[in-house]
């Protein structure tokens, strides 16, 4: 791993929070992702699931992480099972875990090899009552592709009938929605490593560069502050393109006078950053862009007050849709009469701010939440307003990462990057 070692203990305790919640005499499991191929002997780069890397800090594949705190053997109340590693693994794929490597990452003492589950598993199975199952059930999942999770799931089902089943994701999606310490120092460095990346692009970019420029340029500062890759597909988008939320082709040559809106962040030992900016390809905003920019500036700012312990996803969104109408009205965009007019379910401002403001971000970039839950003190959320005016030929997106606090305003993980339009001109022209 690229990452520097992370303290056992982040583990340790997200495991006892999981166990705390369990029912008595369960049993909890949890497997890595699949490597998937592409054709031929070709394979994408392996990512590891979130939730066996969230319990136990395991980051390569064919892991199996079972938790039964009621187990009658101590030592089978926590069990990783690994790929057994040996010289010719280690000659062409590199070192695995051994089962020491896998106690001082992860804490856990009872490793076996992967050929002992079944055996392993049939004895403990007869012990228990309920056994959870991890099942994908984020808001946005859109999962087509049969999971290793999703196999071992029928086999366990099949071999083992009459036990009843659980779900995990509830408690995941309430437990990984709070951020440890720790969790919050390598969410830190993920944004101070996009940080690095977009000063470097802010001296980089003139007149007729072109967007894939920009991405290397990103990724060279990424890879050599020990981040592995983006936290997600990069959009690097100047002029019209902006106004594409999901544009990611990056083949546009960057034309004088035009903006860059740029979504781009690392990811550091897994962790997501999520950071917008736009800036002058000339260096300089023009008079309208900069009031618009400065426009969105300020809802960025103005919503981000609303991010306190209690606030309810929904509300805040209602919030939000008020500040944007009236910068909205404040710069000709819209009038009176597209506000009295409009459809309660698709709001005036929405022709020009079409997207959602926040989401949770961690392991994930849009990660677990429930958004019908009030708020919590370390949540994680990114804020984005835009403005899109595809008629004037240019969007505008600014977007931080920002913890909510027991108290007062938010902590933005993003603070020494810069924002506003008088940094960005003077490190541009400097």
């Amino acid at each position: 791993m690229k990452y520097h070692k992370i303290d056992s203990e982040l583990f340790i305790g997200n495991r006892k929070q999981f166990m705390a919640q369990m029912k008595p005499n369960s049993l909890a499991v949890f497997n890595s992702n699949d490597i998937y191929p592409i054709s031929a002997d070709s394979t994408m780069p392996f990512e590891q699931h979130r939730d066996i890397f969230y319990l136990s800090g395991v980051d390569q594949e064919e892991s199996v992480l079972v938790m039964f705190p009621d187990c009658p053997k101590e030592q089978h109340r926590e069990i990783l099972f690994l790929k057994e590693t040996n010289e010719h693994i280690a000659v062409w794929e590199g070192e695995k875990l051994t089962k020491e490597k896998a106690f001082e990452t992860s804490g856990i003492k009872t490793v076996y090899w992967l050929q002992d589950m079944e055996k392993i598993m049939f004895e403990i199975m007869t012990q228990c009552d309920t056994v959870y199952i991890n099942t994908n059930e984020h808001y946005r999942a859109s999962v087509e592709t049969e999971t290793r999770e999703d196999r071992f799931t029928k086999w366990l089902k099949g071999r083992f009938p009459a036990h009843s089943v659980a779900k995990s994701n509830p408690i995941l999606q309430r437990l990984r929605s709070v951020k440890s310490p720790i969790e919050l120092d390598l969410m830190q460095k993920a944004c101070d490593i996009t940080e690095k990346g977009f000063r470097r692009v802010l001296n980089f970019v003139k007149p007729d560069v072109w967007e894939f420029d920009i991405e290397a340029e990103f990724m060279h500062e990424f890879l050599r502050n020990r981040s592995k890759k983006f936290a997600y597909t990069p959009i690097v988008a100047s002029g019209n393109k902006a106004n594409v939320l999901h544009y990611v082709e990056n083949n546009q040559q960057c034309k004088a006078g035009d903006l860059i809106l740029l979504d781009v962040g690392a990811e550091y030992a897994n962790y997501s950053s999520d950071m917008t900016r736009t800036i002058p390809v000339s260096g300089r905003f023009s008079a309208r862009q900069k009031e618009v920019y400065n426009a969105v500036n300020r809802v960025k700012d103005d919503v981000s007050k609303l991010l306190v312990p209690g606030t309810i996803w929904a509300d805040y969104h209602i919030e939000v849709g008020k500040l944007m109408t009236s910068e909205l009205l404040g710069l000709g965009l819209l009038d009176k009469a597209d506000v009295q007019n409009e459809n309660k379910d698709w709001p005036a401002y929405k022709k020009y701010f079409m997207h959602g403001t926040s989401h949770h971000i961690g392991l994930d970039t849009h990660d677990y939440g429930i958004l019908t839950e009030p708020m919590q003190a370390n949540m994680v959320f990114t804020v984005e307003p835009g403005i899109y005016i595809p008629e004037e030929g240019f969007g505008i997106r600014l977007e931080d990462d920002l913890v909510i606090q027991e108290q007062g305003e938010p902590f933005n993980l993003m603070r020494n990057i810069p924002i506003s339009v008088e940094e960005i001109e003077d490190i541009m022209n400097s």
